[in-house]
C-alpha cells in the first residue's frame, strides 16, 4: 500500500482521536462533511495547502502529511468527482460542462455576530443561470465595475447575489450581437466570470473550475491580452488547488510571455501572472523557480514605479503586493523565518482595497502560526476582521483560528473571536 492510499486513514484516525465529526472538520477548513468523507476514503485528491490546513485543525505535525505526493495525474470533475485526464481537457470544457454559478445568499447569522461569508453552496451541484434577454452594452459595462467595487471592498454577498443575473445578461447579449459589440460583450462576460471564479475559490468550491474556464473562453474570444491574462490567472489558481502546480506555472509563464512588459496595462497583468506563477511553483516545491519569478515580478514593478495606478480587476501589481506574495511563497516553501523581516517592513495599509489588505494579513497570520507565535497570529487575524468581516470567515482564517483555539495556552478573547467569525459553533 503506497503512501497516498494511507493519507485518508491518517486524517480519519486523527479526527476520531479528537472526537470530531466530519462536518466540524469541514467547517474549519471550508469543505462539506461529504468532501471530508471522500478525503478520508481517498476518493478526493487534495493539494499540499489543503493537507496542511487539515493537519492544523487535527493538531497533527505538518511533516506527517506534507510528504505525500501531489495529485499530479488527476483533477476532480466538478460534477461527479471523476478523474479527468489532464488540465488541457479541463481548459476546453466550456462547451460541455452543465450549469454555472447559482445565486449566492448571505448566510444567516445571529444578532451580535459578524456578517457571514455568503454560502455559495456549489460543492455538490451546479445550477443554470436565470433566463434573461440581451441588455444594453452600456448597462452591462456599468454593472461590471460596480460588482468589482463591492468585491474589492470584501462585501462578497453583494456580487455573489448579483453575478448570476449579470452573467446571464452578458451571455444573452454576446449571443445576440456580432462584430465589435460581440467582442465588448465577451470582455464583460470574461471579467464577470473572473469575479465568479474568485468568489468560488474563496469558498474552495469546485465551481471555480467552471467559472475560470468560461472566463478564459470569453476572454480569448475578445482577442485582447488584458482580459485573457486575468482569466488565465484565475484558471491557473484552480489548477494549482487541484494539485497541478507545474501545469499552472506553464500556463502562467506562457501567457506572461505574450504580454508587452513596457506597456502600462499589459505590463501590470504580466506582473500578476508572474506572482501567481511564483506561488504555484512554491506549492509544487520548486523553490528556485518560485524565487526567480518573484524577483522578475519585483523588477517589473520597479520599472513601473512612476506609472499611473494599474486599475486591474481583482489584484494589484505593486511593490507591496510583491512583498505579500514573498511572504506567501516562503510560507508555502516551509521557510516562514525568511519572511519575518519582509512582514515587519511591510505597510499593508498601502494596499488599495480591503480585500487585498485582508488577504495580506491572512498570509502574515500563516507566517506567525508556522513560527509558533500564537499572539502575533491572533493579532494578524484580528486585523483581517478589521479590514473585512466576511474575509475572516473564509476557510483559511477559520482554520488558523481553530488551530489557535486548540492550542496549549489560552489567549484572551480568542474563544469569542472564534465564535464570532464562525471558526467554531456558538
Amino acid at each position: 500500500m503506497g503512501p497516498s492510499s494511507d493519507l485518508g486513514r491518517i486524517f480519519r484516525s486523527a479526527r476520531q482521536a479528537l472526537d470530531l465529526k466530519q462536518g466540524e472538520v469541514g467547517n474549519a477548513v471550508g469543505y462539506s462533511a461529504s468532501a471530508i468523507s471522500r478525503i478520508e476514503r481517498n476518493k478526493m485528491r487534495i493539494d499540499l495547502d489543503t493537507r496542511l490546513r487539515l493537519a492544523q485543525v487535527l493538531r497533527m505535525p505538518p511533516e506527517r502529511v506534507s510528504g505525500f505526493p501531489a495529485p499530479a495525474h488527476l483533477v476532480i470533475d466538478t460534477a461527479g468527482n471523476a478523474p479527468v485526464p489532464d488540465e488541457d481537457d479541463a481548459m476546453r470544457r466550456s462547451t460541455t460542462l452543465l450549469g454555472a454559478l447559482a445565486a449566492g445568499a448571505s448566510a444567516a447569522v445571529s444578532a451580535g455576530t459578524a456578517e457571514a461569508l455568503p454560502a455559495l453552496a456549489l460543492d455538490d451541484a451546479l445550477f443554470p443561470l436565470p433566463r434573461t434577454g440581451p441588455a444594453l452594452l452600456r448597462t452591462l459595462a456599468s454593472a461590471t465595475p460596480a460588482a468589482r467595487e463591492t468585491f474589492t471592498a470584501a462585501r462578497y454577498s453583494d456580487p455573489s447575489q448579483d453575478l448570476p443575473s449579470l452573467l446571464a445578461a452578458a451571455e444573452a447579449t454576446r449571443d445576440a450581437t456580432a462584430g465589435q459589440a460581440r467582442q465588448q460583450a465577451n470582455g464583460i462576460l470574461a471579467r464577470a466570470y473572473v469575479m465568479a471564479a474568485e468568489l468560488a475559490a474563496k469558498q474552495h468550491s469546485d465551481t471555480a473550475w467552471v467559472a475560470a474556464d468560461r472566463a478564459l473562453a470569453a476572454a480569448r474570444a475578445t482577442g485582447m491580452p488584458i482580459p485573457t491574462g486575468e482569466a488565465s490567472r484565475v484558471l491557473a489558481i484552480t489548477m494549482r488547488r487541484a494539485g497541478r502546480c507545474s501545469s499552472a506555472v506553464r500556463l502562467l509563464t506562457h501567457e506572461a510571455a505574450q504580454l508587452d512588459p513596457a506597456e502600462l496595462r499589459t505590463g501590470a497583468v504580466r506582473t500578476t501572472l508572474m506572482l501567481t506563477a511564483a506561488y504555484s511553483a512554491a506549492a509544487g516545491h520548486d523553490r528556485t523557480t518560485a524565487l526567480a519569478l518573484l524577483d522578475e515580478a519585483a523588477e517589473s514593478v520597479e520599472r513601473r514605479t512612476h506609472a499611473a495606478p494599474d486599475g486591474l480587476f481583482t489584484v494589484e501589481a505593486t511593490k507591496t503586493q510583491v512583498d505579500v506574495y514573498r511572504i506567501g511563497v516562503h510560507n508555502t516553501l516551509g521557510t516562514p523565518d525568511e519572511a519575518v523581516q519582509i512582514a515587519r517592513d511591510l505597510n499593508i495599509d498601502l494596499m488599495s482595497t480591503a480585500e487585498r489588505r485582508a488577504r495580506a494579513w491572512t498570509d502574515t497570520a500563516r507566517m506567525w502560526q508556522a513560527l509558533g507565535n500564537r499572539q502575533q497570529t491572533f493579532a494578524a487575524l484580528r486585523r483581517v476582521q478589521q479590514e473585512a468581516a466576511q474575509e475572516v470567515r473564509r476557510p483559511a482564517p477559520r482554520a488558523l483560528t481553530a488551530n489557535l483555539l486548540f492550542g496549549p495556552t489560552r489567549l484572551p478573547g480568542l474563544r469569542e473571536f472564534a465564535v464570532r467569525t464562525g471558526a467554531v459553533p456558538a
